[in-house]
């Protein structure tokens, strides 16, 4: 009797042990439903911007206008930049400006882009003395509401846009209207 008592206990112990053991196999087994959105967010990322120089007899022109924008869907992304400048005209003016702008594009169709970006820069200049007026420092800010249209293939759009609060007294540019190259990776 001894016997068959140490065989139905080993048994229970051997059944409970292959139950505990079944359940960690299985355990390890189960897919890990954990979700990572981070790379999900990065994908809708595009980098780009523009740089421009121009140089000419006693002038200087250069800038840098990084940005980055969030493709909300295939058709609308929203984004932000910045915005390096100086400018320089021999026995006239210096001139620095800085700042940044928030940017929507619209993509009605793939080919066409449609633009709107609000930019607020600090210029300060310093325009040198001459045979009309002496030497004069002039600080301010700039802001500027640009809505444009443009020709995009790939990651490239060629196009213009124009400044609806243009002051030809206190703005950056000699007109409201400009052509623009955008380019985002």
């Amino acid at each position: 009797m001894r016997k068959n008592h140490f065989s139905i206990v080993f048994k229970s112990i051997f059944v409970i042990l292959m139950f505990l053991f079944s359940n960690l196999t299985i355990a390890q087994q189960r897919p890990n439903y954990v979700i990572d959105n981070s790379s999900v967010f990065w994908d809708k990322v595009q980098f780009g911007g523009g740089v421009g120089l121009g140089i000419g007899s006693g002038y200087t022109d250069i800038s840098v206008m990084p940005s980055a924008i969030y493709n909300v869907n295939p058709i609308v992304s929203v984004g932000v930049g910045l915005q390096f400048g100086y400018l320089y005209s021999k026995n006239y003016y210096e001139s620095f400006v800085y700042g940044g702008s928030l940017v929507g594009l619209v993509n009605p169709i793939p080919e066409i882009q449609l633009s709107a970006e609000l930019e607020q820069v600090r210029v300060n200049t310093d325009y040198k003395s001459n045979n009309f007026r002496p030497s004069y420092s002039d600080n301010y800010w700039n802001t500027a509401l640009y809505l444009g249209a443009g020709y995009r293939t790939g990651s490239v759009t060629i196009g213009a846009r124009y400044d609806v609060l243009y002051d030809p007294d206190r703005s950056l540019y000699g007109s409201g209207f400009m052509p623009f190259v955008r380019v985002y990776f």
